[in-house]
């Protein structure tokens, strides 16, 4: 059977799940609707802690029982987050909309990848699931621009709701398309008990006997939960430098775009540079970034900012591609799921700090936390992947 067909399946699926004008108006939303700070990071954490609790069990039935249920499952979630939102009006109408989000992510998190590669592996193709990927995520950036200017111009003229109509619609077609795909029949251990702990047992193995993915991945969960932080917080960010509201699809639009060159060099810069080149200089980059962000406050703040955005589209193919090439199909899913695992947890206990230094020293202060973090892991990184990271 030729599975090529899922490929362009998972374009649309993720076009359409990206398809969001909510986000771009999204915290202002939310500070409407009288959701503080300090309360946003709460939800934060409640989407964290729900996505890693549930991570590896999800992983598991994606690999045991099927990925594209699991898919289709975490399409479900994502149209009911949408619904509740459309009507909340306290904290805990969005903490349990935010509680039903975390279902969709961990559910999706290690299916999707794991049935992107066995596809691709099933026609022969593995050796291109970087350049895959890249495409996947510039079609979700593609996607997601789109939304952010569109979303920006009907907020400023019908209000913030309608955005939240929108994004239900379109989540609601990715549900549709996932009913579409195709199961890779990889020789996966299917139908067998999805045994929770031999699972997390064999894991934890891997990544002890294989320091230079270990911390490949970790590179992967500290980068990606400092960018997190930007794209749930910038709207406050360019609130307090009093830019307008109209101007807010424009900034999300040139953030997201700056991903998608990454995203499409990623496959050359792996054939020319080594890992440890590549992460380590985006780390480098991430704290720097956040360093000027916390300590000037006017427009050239933007300009770090752009930074971020443009290094930080090669990370998801390089780490993600380091980890799917050394990993067996039987474990797949699960293995993924480590890496939002351990994603999640890093944003719940940076989160933390975050919310703190932000109540404190608003917006400012928080992105002066994630230069701290980042800085510390840019000098661990440095250290301990000397030996232990390749090609």
């Amino acid at each position: 059977m030729n599975f090529s067909g899922n490929i362009w399946k998972l374009y649309a699926i993720r076009f359409f799940h990206s398809l969001i004008p909510a986000y771009v108006i999204e915290r202002l939303f939310w500070e409407q609707r009288g959701m503080t700070i300090q309360m946003v990071v709460y939800t934060e954490i409640i989407y964290a802690v729900t996505v890693v609790l549930l991570e590896l069990p999800s992983g598991i039935l994606a690999d045991k029982w099927s990925r594209k249920h699991m898919m289709t499952i975490s399409a479900w979630f994502m149209c009911c987050f949408f619904l509740i939102l459309t009507f909340a009006s306290g904290f805990w109408h969005f903490a349990a909309a935010v509680f039903l989000a975390g279902i969709g992510r961990s559910a999706s998190s290690g299916a999707e990848n794991a049935l992107l590669y066995d596809s691709l592996l099933l026609d022969g193709k593995e050796h291109s699931f970087e350049k895959v990927l890249g495409r996947i995520n510039v079609c979700d950036f593609t996607s997601a621009i789109l939304a952010a200017l569109c979303g920006s111009l009907l907020a400023s003229r019908f209000g913030f709701e309608l955005n939240y109509w929108i994004s239900l619609a379109a989540t609601l077609v990715s549900l549709c398309l996932s009913f579409m795909l195709v199961e890779p029949s990889v020789t996966s251990g299917a139908g067998e008990p999805a045994q929770i702990r031999h699972s997390v047992i064999t894991s934890v193995r891997f990544f002890r006997n294989n320091a230079g993915v270990c911390l490949v991945v970790l590179s992967g969960m500290v980068t990606g939960a400092a960018l997190n932080f930007i794209y749930e917080f910038w709207q406050l960010y360019l609130n307090r430098l009093d830019i307008p509201v109209i101007y807010f699809g424009l900034f999300s639009a040139a953030f997201m775009s700056l991903g998608i060159p990454g995203n499409m060099l990623a496959p050359m810069l792996i054939g020319r540079f080594s890992s440890r080149t590549l992460l380590s200089g985006v780390t480098a980059v991430f704290t720097a970034g956040f360093l000027y962000i916390w300590a000037v406050h006017d427009y050239t703040g933007l300009a770090a900012i752009f930074a971020i955005g443009l290094v930080s589209g090669i990370v998801e193919p390089v780490t993600t591609g380091y980890l799917h090439h050394r990993i067996d199909s039987s474990m797949r899913a699960t293995m993924d799921s480590f890496q939002s695992l351990g994603l999640n947890a890093a944003h719940t206990v940076i989160g933390l700090g975050f919310g703190f230094f932000s109540t404190r020293y608003d917006i400012f202060g928080g992105y002066g936390f994630i230069a701290l973090v980042c800085g510390l892991f840019f000098i661990y990184f440095l250290i301990a992947s000397k030996s232990s990271v390749n090609k």
